[in-house]
């Protein structure tokens, strides 16, 4: 399987240097460049046409809003395969969120994620599922739960309601989706909950079955819908 080809677009040189040092260090992932504003982002994105580009939200020129929309509009427009954006900020406030996603980001984490998180959002974001920090996930629900009849993922509270009463999750289970949605890796459940990877990798496995989701995070808004973690 060929390495996923990844830039980096941050301002801060302390972040952006040991955003690179950390992921040049993982197996898979390939570092094609680094830019510290916008307008090098974007020359940078066009020249190397990377798999996925993490792009701060607060750059000083063009900032990563502007620079996700004008670079998916382009693509768009030339039909050209469309680098994944991975937006990654400090701010996790409704506007912030929900302008990303409005310009075309397709995924969002905050700067204080852990490295083993990161890699997790950027394979997911290049295997082309939508990565939320489960810390922004309550922000994404709370503002689909707002809107009339547009929810983040299909289906209501009361359908996943009644698919659990036929096929309830186990109290393991319940134990590894709070740490699903609390953010947690697998390697960081199997710690917690004193259980193997491979075991956590089943639960996880029943969860989405069982709550219909595709991903972890489209579980996570849906537990949080359904009340079962508050």
């Amino acid at each position: 399987m060929s390495a996923i080809r990844i830039v980096i677009i941050e301002d801060h040189d302390l972040t952006r240097m040991g955003l690179k040092a950390a992921l040049q260090q993982r197996a898979g992932i390939e570092v094609l460049g680094v830019a510290p504003n916008g307008k090098q982002g974007i020359a940078l994105i066009n020249r190397v046409r990377p798999d996925v580009a993490i792009v701060d939200i607060g750059l000083p020129d063009v900032d990563g809003i502007e620079l996700t929309r004008q670079f998916k509009q382009e693509a768009e427009a030339n039909d050209l395969a469309a680098t994944k954006i991975l937006m990654l900020t400090m701010h996790d406030t409704e506007d912030a969120v929900m302008a990303a996603f409005a310009a075309g980001a397709d995924s969002y984490s905050v700067k204080d994620v852990d490295v083993d998180r990161l890699v997790e959002a950027i394979e997911l974001t290049h295997n082309g599922q939508v990565w939320i920090d489960p810390a922004i996930a309550r922000i994404v629900l709370q503002q689909a739960q707002k809107a009339t009849p547009a929810p983040v993922a299909a289906g209501s509270s009361a359908d996943y309601a009644q698919v659990l009463e036929m096929a309830p999750l186990t109290d393991r289970e319940l134990e590894v989706l709070e740490l699903i949605v609390a953010g947690h890796s697998n390697a960081s459940i199997s710690e917690a909950l004193y259980i193997t990877v491979g075991t956590v990798k089943t639960h996880v496995c029943n969860i989405l079955n069982k709550l219909s989701a595709s991903d972890r995070t489209q579980a996570a808004v849906r537990a949080l819908r359904t009340g079962l973690v508050k």
